[in-house]
């Protein structure tokens, strides 16, 4: 079993940037593969970032690439998302979800049996 805990989130001007964190519980963090999601108002829940569970290998949503980065430590059992030159249109719930063990990274959520409760991002035009 695997409790999630995101934080980080808030209200930004566009252009500006955010950590998001995704703290875990358990043993066997470091062998789960980690994603994040994003569900914006009246829209339905979208793949932002995945990570495999060694961090060796990377997966980003077309819309976020460039922009947002997805990196782990397992000594600390968190995720992050850093999110850079944030848009109006990155505003939603973000979600971390993970699957595991001994799996990579994947875009489609249900793929994932743990999930966060979500920290929301705000950003303002």
């Amino acid at each position: 079993q695997v409790q999630l805990v995101e934080s980080g989130g808030g209200l930004v001007q566009a252009g500006g940037s955010l950590r998001l964190s995704c703290a875990a519980s358990g043993r066997t963090f470091s062998s789960y593969a980690m994603g994040w999601f994003r569900q914006a108002p009246g829209k339905e829940r979208e793949f932002v970032a995945a990570i495999s569970w060694s961090g060796g290998s990377t997966l980003y949503a077309d819309s976020v690439k460039g922009r947002f980065t997805i990196s782990r430590d397992n000594a600390k059992n968190t995720v992050y998302l850093q999110m850079n030159s944030l848009k109006p249109e990155d505003t939603a719930v973000y979600y971390c979800a993970a699957q595991g063990p001994g799996s990579g990274p994947d875009p489609r959520s249900t793929w994932y049996d743990y999930w966060g409760q979500g920290t929301r991002v705000t950003v303002s035009s």
